[in-house]
């Protein structure tokens, strides 16, 4: 039973807005609002101009922050009690590119609900990352306000530029500070373990870009001549590229520990295979490892892109150059800067044939880890069971990176963080055919209003 006495009455006034929420939804969703995209740059001014509007209809004092870069930021207040703790609530209204548009069933900017096989979902670019979170917090705030509103004082941040480094956002930070300042932080840019399933993030992996690129001629040479005795850029390349993997498909980086085990609940093998789509008779990588320390605890390397001769214009010639593109995640309790460095040792080291190599750093950023046994957490964590009718909270890590969670414990080092939301698995957030489930957003909304009105220190 929970210990809360109204959160059945804040979970009907949520139910009660769903048509409202699908709307709010379906309007920021309809705005294709890549920052950075100078064909998109209308849709990016328009979504901005709805952020403003939204929070302005929520009764918040907004103040919008414009960058040199095009970015938006917005800092929206309603205060409370002058002694009152100080709540900041986050997400972003920016998204990454759709993607080719026939992998999509239904326009991405076009918020369409359908039967989902176990229940409905509302699909979209950003449903839920993070046009999902945005709006269940304005849906929260509006079941705050209904029911007997709260003491506490409320900083809500909405970024523009999340998807693309959130430079502007970080530059804000470190400039303005007391616009930050905050007691409790509460991330909604993550999401439950699986649908139902109340979770808090604990752990982000850190990380960074890196493009290594191979030159071994000065020129490319005529393969029936040269093809043989020369050294092909791409064959030394991918030699380089397969020294990153065991056998069994675990990250190798020459001075690094790739063998920690992760300490919470581990993660069901078949469910991630079905998370991740991975096709039938192909293995999950680490034979037999769980997917839990290979995601949260180990640093991870994958290959986001690799440039040579594209295939329908190959021809009968030995490389003189390639590239690639590699993602470099890293986990809590090692120094993304330190990896990053191995990273670049071991790329070089392991050259085939004197090849010569050039690696290009880019974007490095720390991981992060909260404690949730603080006052607030302990609540929030017991609001989020309550709303799931009692489920216990369960703890996950995230292989993903948000530098805006360590900034802001930064300039307020004494702050409670929580990382949530309405995304989960199913919702395939940056891929085709992005979805989000009603429920997360009434469920999530329900356990953020239930924190606002119940919490006291």
């Amino acid at each position: 039973m929970s210990q809360f006495s109204n959160v059945q009455e804040i979970k009907a006034h949520l139910e009660s807005q769903r048509e409202q929420i699908f709307n709010q939804l379906k309007e920021i969703v309809s705005f294709d609002s890549v920052h950075s995209s100078e064909a998109l740059h209308e849709d990016y001014v328009a979504a901005a101009a709805w952020v403003r509007k939204a929070l302005t209809e929520a009764g918040l004092s907004v103040t919008e922050y414009p960058a040199a870069d095009g970015t938006t930021n917005f800092v929206a207040t309603k205060a409370g009690a002058p002694d009152a703790q100080k709540i900041l609530l986050y997400s972003h209204f920016d998204v990454v590119p759709a993607g080719p548009l026939e992998l999509w069933e239904t326009s991405p900017f076009e918020l369409t609900e359908r039967d989902a096989g176990e229940g409905t979902r509302w699909y979209g670019r950003g449903a839920a990352d993070c046009k999902g979170n945005l709006v269940m917090h304005l849906a929260a705030l509006r079941a705050v306000q209904a029911l007997g509103n709260t003491d506490l004082n409320l900083t809500y941040v909405i970024e523009g530029s999340e998807e693309m480094g959130g430079s502007a956002l970080s530059a804000l930070i470190q400039e303005q500070p007391a616009l930050f300042d905050a007691d409790v932080i509460l991330i909604a840019d993550s999401g439950n373990a699986a649908v139902g399933v109340p979770t808090l993030t604990t752990t982000l992996r850190g990380g960074g870009q890196v493009t290594v690129t191979v030159d071994t001629l000065k020129n490319a040479v005529h393969s029936g001549q040269y093809g043989g005795a020369a050294p092909d850029a791409v064959a030394a390349l991918v030699r380089i590229l397969d020294t990153l993997r065991d056998e069994d498909g675990r990250t190798v980086i020459d001075g690094v520990d790739s063998s920690a085990v992760w300490e919470g609940a581990p993660y069901d093998p078949e469910t991630f295979r079905t998370d991740a789509g991975i096709l039938d008779g192909v293995e999950i990588m680490g034979n037999g490892d769980n997917p839990s320390s290979m995601l949260w605890s180990r640093p991870a390397i994958s290959i986001t892109g690799f440039t040579s001769t594209p295939v329908a214009q190959a021809l009968n010639a030995v490389p003189a150059t390639a590239s690639a593109k590699l993602n470099l995640r890293v986990p809590a309790g090692q120094d993304a800067d330190e990896v990053a460095a191995k990273l670049k040792e071991h790329l070089i080291n392991h050259a085939p044939w004197g090849a010569k190599v050039t690696v290009q750093m880019d974007d490095i950023n720390q991981p992060f880890s909260t404690d949730i046994t603080g006052p607030a957490m302990s609540t929030f964590s017991q609001c989020l069971s309550a709303s799931y009718d009692d489920k216990e909270t369960v703890t996950e890590g995230s292989g993903g990176s948000i530098p805006l969670c360590t900034e802001l414990i930064e300039v307020n080092p004494n702050a409670e963080l929580a990382l949530y939301g309405v995304e989960e698995p199913l919702s395939v957030i940056h891929s085709a055919n992005e979805s989000v489930d009603p429920h997360e957003i009434r469920d999530i909304a329900t356990a953020e209003a239930l924190f606002l009105l119940n919490y006291t220190k």
